[in-house]
């Protein structure tokens, strides 16, 4: 009762909207991939640039588009909400192995009627050889062909989905409208010496934008049409006015400036909605929301054109609106991105460039509508700064209470000096926003794939270090024989084996990479998306060619916690306490704590040895000397666009595995913490489950110890309690205090917090019809519990309850 006072409910129609939209049954949807199809038989001949613009096109002209009864905002994905498109020139495979599958699945689930079986079966020969896919895979070399065939990188969603991981320059894009990026690129096509070779790319590149600015604005101009026409036939005079102000409003953005803040929401949902149709790369982000829409808010506020509820009625739409936009993946890459999240980041709060407070009225007023709403989508990012507005950082306390999952804090104190580091100019640095789950970017000028291009499973690594270079899972060799464990005298002998390794697989995954990247480059370049990225036009370069202005990208590193805690083990009970032999620890892990004898070993293993989590300098700098090893090598690799105009072209680290953590426990076997085989591994940089056992404090000093300033990709800290626990004011103060002290003092990444008790989770997973509204915090992401796998509802379930 008390948060309903505090942020109020949705208007009757958001309220009803938002149900509407729930209760959608997530289909499989073929009409942009026969759309598609038809554009890349016609246009065989034409460049790739060419060829996406004109698919594009093809795709805004033809697709159905329909304006819901409840809706304040135009633009529809698919040809029903919550649709999942199909994008054939990325993959096939999957799809039609999948067809059948779909509504079988465990979590994920999507439904196919025959017909769009049929759709999709009639279009695949085209498309066999004939997509990212297939061109990745022909690029890469025979040397990491093991690592493809056993899946030790992950790469299934990289190689089967765009790259995305940004936010467009929404600010500019309201200002200039598509009108001031088209007299940019005219003038830009207009000064080409056309004798010069690199002018004959640049050229077309500039002909392909001017054909999907265009094709925007008619995008745009059929919902005007569209809403015109009903406008006509509409009996209620309230929504007969609404229908024609839509119209209005989309007969003028985003191709002209917005004026309004009606016009400026309207424009960025468009934009927004169209970059997920041109490429089905997720985490495309809503950038500095606050402080670029805020403007315009105040604007009429002031004059009396807007009132705050009308406002929030409009932010609770464009969050239901965001909702709606669907992606499936393969049952491969579910078991990562579980709960079918598309991490559509909105970031309130900071700083400006000068280092003052950013948070204005329309920051509360953005709190207030996500607290409204109560969705998976968009997340909601806060950044945090040690002379945050105390009202704001206590509101946002209040939101997180609610037990959503949101907001999750990014630290400024940490972010924005890490950024400069890495070159990053000032003014750019302090401008930064999520881009995801937790990685981080400046919004307009960053290149694509910040983070989450391969996963190094620490873990399954440190196996394979002991194992003379063998993957245990698969028995097939990674790496050259760095010794066996067994043979191995003391801790320094498997540290240094564990070096070697973890430096030739760091080398590995660039090569996949680059390799994946080039394939993105040549064949799947997104021409809008590059447009409104600064400085393609300038550049007349795509994105992938170099056309941003920064270009930064990590890799994901999976199993923190259990690196930690099992080189603890070894160090301290097999080579200093000497309480077993290499040979015994060897023959349990192989039985997987099976016999009774390795049942023991398995209790002392995790019963005796320190844990990470607890701030034990001993366990915490045994992970961060391993996490060096990696860090140090991944400096020296640079990405396909170094030096090709973005500041940067270099790599970092990052702990946004998403939920990866399970699927590649799935491929691990039991390792020297006590895990069992095939268990999830700890998620992000969070301690394993029920392993922090001195509280949350000690918690955030072992994450705090982390070489963070270089793991820039992102630290994802997951932390959970129950509601019983914020109930009263004097706990709530403490956990406030609890938070500064991590960022203001530790220089922490990011924290976010799962508020739910064990016993409604287990109620839920037992009766999910009776908790079709829960949400919980998976990794960097929330989604709703009851369309979430078993094993990831258990991972969910068994993480430590905190107290303050």
């Amino acid at each position: 009762m008390e948060n309903t006072k505090l942020f109020g409910k949705l208007t009757p129609r958001m309220q009803a909207f938002r149900e509407e939209v729930l209760d959608e049954k997530p289909y499989i949807d073929a009409e942009r991939a026969l759309l598609v199809t038809e554009v890349y038989q016609k246009h065989r001949e034409q460049p790739p640039v060419m060829r996406r613009a004109l698919m594009l096109a093809h795709i805004l002209e033809k697709m159905t588009i329909y304006i819901e009864d409840k809706t304040l905002l135009a633009g529809n994905q698919a040809t029903k909400n919550c649709n999942a498109p199909i994008f054939p020139e990325y993959t096939m495979g999957f799809v039609i192995d999948e067809l059948d599958k779909f509504e079988q699945r465990d979590g994920d689930v999507f439904y196919i009627t025959e017909q769009t079986k049929a759709q999709l079966r009639q279009i695949a020969p085209f498309w066999e050889n004939n997509t990212l896919r297939a061109r990745g895979g022909a690029l890469l070399p025979d040397e990491v062909a093991v690592f493809m065939e056993t899946g030790l990188f992950g790469m299934e969603g990289k190689l089967n989905a765009g790259d995305a991981h940004l936010a467009v320059n929404y600010p500019r894009i309201l200002k200039e409208g598509l009108r001031g990026y088209a007299a940019r690129t005219r003038a830009a096509k207009a000064a080409l010496d056309l004798t010069e070779p690199k002018s004959v790319d640049k050229y077309v590149f500039y002909k392909a934008v001017l054909i999907v600015l265009e094709a925007v604005r008619n995008f745009a101009r059929r919902y005007a049409a569209l809403a015109e026409k009903m406008a006509a036939v509409e009996q209620d005079g309230q929504r007969r006015a609404e229908l024609q102000e839509m119209a209005r409003i989309c007969a003028k953005v985003p191709y002209e400036p917005a004026g309004s803040f009606s016009e400026a929401v309207q424009a960025v949902w468009f934009i927004q909605l169209i970059l997920q149709i041109e490429s089905n790369g997720h985490s495309l982000s809503y950038g500095r929301f606050d402080q670029y829409i805020a403007p315009y808010y105040l604007r009429d506020l002031r004059a009396g054109a807007i009132t705050k509820e009308a406002a929030l009625e409009l932010l609770s739409c464009l969050w239901i609106k965001t909702l709606t936009v669907q992606k499936v993946r393969s049952q491969a890459h579910t078991l990562s991105s579980a709960g079918s999240p598309m991490y559509q980041n909105v970031t309130i709060g900071g700083q400006t460039p000068d280092g003052q407070d950013a948070v204005n009225d329309f920051s509360f007023v953005v709190l207030q509508s996500i607290a409204q709403t109560r969705l998976t989508q968009p997340n909601l990012t806060v950044r945090y700064h040690k002379n945050i507005n105390p009202e704001f950082f206590d509101r946002c306390i209040e939101v997180m209470k609610l037990g959503f999952g949101m907001p999750a804090f990014n630290n400024d104190e940490i972010i924005i000096p890490s950024f400069i580091n890495w070159g990053v100019k000032p003014e750019d640095a302090y401008d930064y926003s999520a881009i995801g789950c937790v990685e981080t970017a400046v919004p307009g000028k960053w290149g694509y794939r910040c983070t989450g291009m391969s996963y190094l499973n620490f873990p399954r690594l440190l196996l394979c270090a002991m194992n003379g270079g063998i993957d245990l899972t698969t028995g097939r060799r990674f790496t050259e024989d760095f010794g066996h464990f067994t043979a191995m005298k003391s801790y320094e002998e498997l540290f240094a084996a564990w070096d070697k390794t973890i430096r030739q697989m760091t080398r590995y995954s660039v090569i996949v990479e680059n390799a994946i990247d080039c394939a993105s480059e040549r064949d799947v370049p997104d021409i809008l998306c590059s447009a409104l990225t600064d400085d393609c036009i300038g550049r007349g370069k795509t994105i992938k060619e170099g056309g941003a202005i920064y270009d930064f990208i990590s890799g994901l590193q999976v199993g923190i916690a259990d690196m930690a805690d099992s080189l603890a083990a070894i160090k301290k009970l097999v080579f200093e306490e000497k309480r077993l032999t290499p040979q015994q620890l060897w023959d349990a892990l192989l039985d997987d704590f099976t016999a009774p004898e390795n049942q023991r070993i398995q209790a002392m293993l995790q019963e005796d040895a320190p844990k990470y989590g607890n701030d034990d300098d001993y366990v915490d700098g045994l992970v961060v000397a391993a996490y060096d090893c990696y860090l140090d090598e991944i400096k020296k690799y640079r990405t396909t666009r170094y030096g090709r105009g973005p500041i940067g072209g270099i790599r970092y680290g990052g702990t946004s595995s998403i939920s990866a953590n399970v699927g590649q426990g799935l491929g691990t076997m039991a390792t020297p913490n006590g895990r069992k085989a095939k268990a999830p591994l700890a998620e992000g940089c969070s301690p394993e489950h029920n392993a922090d056992r001195h509280g949350p404090t000690a918690v955030f000093k072992s994450v705090a110890k982390l070489p963070t300033a270089k793991i820039t990709g992102g630290v994802l800290l997951n932390q959970k309690m129950t509601p019983a626990m914020l109930d009263n004011d004097t706990n709530k103060q403490k956990l406030m205090m609890i938070i500064k002290t991590f960022f203001n003092r530790l220089h922490g990444y990011h924290v976010q917090y799962n508020i739910v008790s064990r016993e409604t989770l287990l109620d839920a997973q037992a009766h999910p019809e009776k908790h079709k509204d829960l949400i919980v915090r998976v990794a960097g992401y929330s989604a709703f519990f009851h369309v979430l796998s078993k094993a990831t509802q258990d991972d969910i379930i068994g993480r430590t309850e905190q107290a303050v």
